[in-house]
């Protein structure tokens, strides 16, 4: 390629976090969305430059208790100076945060870089032998705002590593993550885009909403993002992404979100734990355009599962957290009923396409073992841009729709209850299996006194559908649903149930893939 230079353009971005600049006598240009538009524009017409500065011995030698030692002094923080709501923190690279991030302040439409000083931290029982050079950088951002109290700073966003992002609504606890791209995530090889440099608008005393700048950069691709944050009860991120392919996209994953799920009520057999069920989120939620509302209750398979849900201009999807109680989880310490769901409102036609949905096999409960993301139907080309946007909603109410939801899904054998149980090598009986689906909310609570208005609408790919059954569950306020599905040979099925009453959808359609070996 001609007429850029990459060494130019990384120069010039390290230097001042602006690569465009005002020629000789003219006023420095206004910074903008379209600012950084630009300088993914440049970056994508130039080959990746994976380099990253090698970190001085003394931080490349930290593990992770000794760089977390390492905080932000909060008497330091940014963004107050106008008497604004919102606190900006910066991360220090070390560990495995080794890729330095320039970060800007950005004021009546003029960007400052912020510039490294050890001063800016306290390195608690980190001792550093030798000095730092000035132009460290950073390794991410972290937002404060007052959240759950208004005389309280709580944190609210926090970018660090690759370009993952977190953040939270009122009383909830981080546990997911957002990104901002995600690509090769269910092939053989994944890459990592990474968010290169910051530039955050100072607010203004009453405003009640932070605008935050990214630019991303990657081996297939360059991306400028644009991220206005809302905080709240459900705190949500309107986000503005152009994409600008190095190559042909034809694994991309959009408004990617990664979650962790390792035991639920369906499925115990991982873990021998006196805790009941242990993950971040329990289902994928879509809202397809046809305005048909999905549930797939997640899994920790044996083997890496990836699903797809073929749709047209979809209204939106995400990962959620419906199981909101202490007693689902029994866990004093990690509080997995206050994570929150995230849910993606798109914006605009997104085309045809599918949501992908990634389960990998986990034996604890530390790794992220789930993603799921929006794929267009066709691969983005070389070389022209992607536009996009759409919200992200970070909630703790699982009630999205009108309709009823599903509350629980339970696996049993297709025998009554206290009957005597087959031998598990009975190959009949590993054909055969029940399925117990809880629906609670909408109309069902009206329903409950003629339950024989309610109907119980099932349906397998492969396989027989041999019976249904639905019962009040006045415990939920709602019922419970159960069909006796079997094959004829070991194999997979994917099994749709929903509830319907005078030709009416009562309540949202109930996924679930089977496999019987």
């Amino acid at each position: 390629m001609t007429g850029f230079s990459r060494r130019a353009v990384v120069s010039g971005l390290a230097a001042s976090g602006i690569v465009l600049s005002a020629r000789a006598g003219e006023a420095a240009p206004r910074f903008g969305f379209e600012t950084v538009e630009r300088q993914a524009e440049a970056l994508a017409q130039a080959p990746f430059d994976a380099t990253v500065p090698p970190l001085p011995a003394p931080l490349a030698a930290l593990d992770y208790d000794a760089w977390r030692d390492i905080r932000f002094k909060p008497d330091r923080a940014f963004l107050g100076e106008a008497g604004g709501p919102f606190r900006l923190q910066l991360f220090h690279r070390g560990f495995l945060y080794p890729r330095p991030v320039t970060v800007s302040l950005v004021r009546d439409g003029v960007a400052s870089p912020i510039a490294y000083s050890p001063d800016l931290f306290d390195f608690g029982r980190t001792r550093l032998d030798a000095p730092l050079p000035a132009d460290l950088g950073f390794a991410g951002i972290r937002i404060h705002a007052p959240l759950n109290k208004p005389n309280l700073l709580d944190e609210l966003m926090v970018f660090v590593g690759a370009s993952y992002f977190r953040f939270l609504g009122r009383d909830q606890l981080y546990g997911l993550s957002a990104r901002g791209i995600a690509l090769g995530t269910d092939g053989d090889a994944e890459e990592f885009p990474v968010f290169r440099a910051f530039w955050i608008e100072v607010p203004a005393k009453d405003a009640d909403a932070l605008t935050i700048h990214a630019l991303l950069d990657g081996p297939s691709l360059s991306a400028a993002f644009r991220f206005v944050v809302h905080p709240g009860e459900a705190t949500t991120v309107s986000v503005t992404a152009t994409l600008y392919p190095r190559k042909a996209l034809d694994q991309v994953g959009l408004a990617p979100l990664t979650s962790m799920f390792f035991i639920g009520e369906a499925d115990r057999g991982h873990a021998d734990d006196y805790r009941p069920e242990l993950h971040d989120s329990d289902g994928l939620q879509i809202a397809a355009g046809s305005g048909e509302w999905l549930w797939r209750p997640l899994d920790n398979p044996q083997a890496r599962r990836i699903s797809s849900f073929g749709d047209a201009n979809p209204r939106g999807f995400g990962l959620m957290q419906r199981d909101r109680a202490f007693e689902d989880y029994q866990d004093l310490e990690a509080s997995y009923e206050r994570r929150p769901s995230y849910f993606v409102e798109t914006q605009g036609a997104w085309g045809e396409g599918r949501v992908m949905l990634v389960e990998l096999p986990t034996d604890n409960e530390t790794a992220d073992n789930i993603v799921a993301f929006w794929r267009p139907a066709s691969p983005y080309p070389a070389g022209a841009p992607v536009r996009l946007a759409y919200r992200v909603r970070a909630t703790l109410d699982g009630a999205l729709h009108p309709n009823a939801r599903v509350l629980a899904t339970f696996i049993a054998r297709a025998t009554a209850s206290g009957a005597c149980q087959q031998a598990e090598a009975d190959v009949a009986a590993r054909l055969k299996r029940r399925f117990l689906i809880d629906f609670t909310g909408g109309d069902l609570a009206y329903f409950l006194p003629d339950p024989a208005k309610v109907e119980v609408v099932a349906s397998a790919t492969v396989g027989t559908v041999q019976a249904t059954s639905i019962t009040p569950n006045p415990h939920i306020g709602g019922f419970r649903a159960a069909l006796d599905v079997a094959l004829a040979a070991p194999g997979s099925t994917e099994l749709r149930v929903y509830l319907r009453a005078g030709g009416r959808a009562l309540s949202e359609t109930w996924s679930y893939p089977w496999t019987a070996a």
